[in-house]
Order: C-alpha cells, then structure tokens, then sequence
C-alpha cells in the first residue's frame, strides 16, 4: 500500500506492499515532527540571536552612590547633560552641559576633589555652559563596573537628587555582569529599561515592507488617525490601487509590525 494523489494504493503480487505501507506511516509521522520542530527551532534561534545581539539599558543612580556624581552634585546648577565622555588611559575626560548660570562656587566645588585634575568653561552660554573635566575615573567604582564591562555609555543627565544613565553592553551576560560588579561595590541601581536595538533584519524602518510602509504613511498624511477622520479606508484604498478591505489589513498588519520592531522591550514580550 503506498499514497498516490492524497489516496492509500495497494500493490498485490510481490509481497512488498506492507512495507511500503509502513514507510508510508514513518515518512507521514516524520512530516509531523518536522512541522512542529520547525517552529521550535526559529523560536530557539531567536532567541540565540537575541543573546548575542547588544543591549541597551537604562539605569537611575543616586548622586551619591558614584564618583561623579559626588563630584557634580552642586545645588547651583538645575541639570547636567553629558555631551560625550573620551577615555584616555585612566584619565576619562567628559564634556557636559550645565543648564542655568554658573557660579564660581560651581568650580570650586568640583576642583576640591582629589581625583579632578581640572575644569573648565569651553562655551558659554545665556543659560548654559560647556564644561570640560580632567578627572581621574579610576576611583569611580561605577564606572570601572561599566567600562571592565564593554559598556558604553551614550547618554547621561543629572540633577541634584539623581542621575539617568543609558549603557550600551555587547550583549546581556556583559550587563548581568555589569550589575553583579555594582552589586558588590554596593552600588543600588534603578533599572528603568533593558532593550535590544532594532535589529538588522528590520531594516531602516522598523520591519515594514514597502507596501506597508506606503500604506501607513500616506494614511498619516490624509489624517486617518486624527480626529475627526481626515479619510475613509476606502479613499486609502482608492489612492493605494486596492480594495476597502485589504486597506485594512495591510494598516493592521504594519501598526503590528511596527510597534513590535519599535516599542516592545524583550522583557514585554514573555
């Protein structure tokens, strides 16, 4: 017996057709696994990609857990934005706004402490300036926890209670590290967030395809989700070429799309 055009087919004569019934039966349970492996095996390569692949965190520290913000920590200025951070053997250099004017009790605040080599003004501004400081990072346990990691920090911002952090790690053992080492410095971190970047395979605009991305954007452009309405699912489809109810699908599927590349952390999606 063997299957031809979806049908069980007996051959008689030559003894055979129990085997080929039975290679029939192992090759159709096969075709079973396999339909329920694949799935597992994306899943379970996603997951290694989602592993490997960088993540960004965003952490909320206390002034006075770190170096820095010891430092920094002025009642003068109402905000303090980093604008970059140049490591430079155990001198780290940053450049960091201060918002509102400065006093010079600002900079004789910062200079008291032993690790600062120096600061000074690099812009000055109605209600800014441009602060360059020579400071001897080594004794910063925070940030000794970040870069012994391969963190990288890409933005910064401080007031006088507290400082908001965004790190990027190569991966997320190099964060739990990260953590495990500030946990024994007795660091106490507040964790807002931990993301991946939007990954190679969502492409410049987040995962859409082409069409959808058509879709979505000439839908904003007619004012479909302002309110009221600007248009109808039918003048969309009209101007796209195609029916009512496609129109709505493709929008579905794009704002589905969409929000998973652009909105949802790892952590959201379990």
């Amino acid at each position: 017996m063997v299957y031809h055009g979806g049908e069980k087919r007996q051959n008689t004569g030559d003894g055979w057709d129990g085997v080929c019934y039975e290679q029939a039966v192992v090759v159709e349970s096969q075709l079973a696994m396999v339909h329920h492996v694949i799935p597992f095996c994306t899943t379970l390569s996603n997951l290694v990609a989602q592993a490997s692949m960088s993540v960004i965190t965003e952490v909320r520290i206390s002034p006075d857990d770190f170096e820095l913000g010891r430092i920094l920590k002025v009642e003068e200025a109402s905000a303090i934005e980093l604008e970059t951070l140049v490591p430079s053997g155990d001198v780290t250099v940053p450049l960091f706004w201060v918002y509102e004017p400065v006093e010079d009790g600002f900079f004789d605040t910062v200079e008291r402490y032993p690790t600062v080599n120096s600061v000074t003004e690099v812009d000055v501004f109605e209600d800014r300036t441009l602060v360059r400081l020579d400071w001897n990072a080594s004794q910063d346990h925070f940030f000794q926890c970040i870069l012994d990691h391969e963190g990288q920090i890409l933005s910064a911002t401080g007031t006088a209670d507290r400082w908001d952090f965004e790190i990027r790690f190569p991966d997320r053992e190099s964060l739990s590290q990260s953590r495990d080492c500030c946990e024994d410095a007795h660091i106490s971190l507040d964790i807002i967030r931990v993301y991946n970047p939007t990954g190679p395979e969502a492409g410049p605009w987040y995962g859409l395809s082409e069409p959808q991305r058509e879709a979505l954007t000439l839908a904003i452009r007619m004012g479909y989700y302002d309110i009221p309405r600007g248009c109808t699912t039918e003048e969309l489809a009209d101007e796209l070429g195609i029916s009512d109810q496609a129109a709505t699908e493709r929008l579905r599927r794009a704002i589905g799309t969409f929000g998973r590349h652009a909105l949802l952390t790892p952590e959201s999606e379990t």
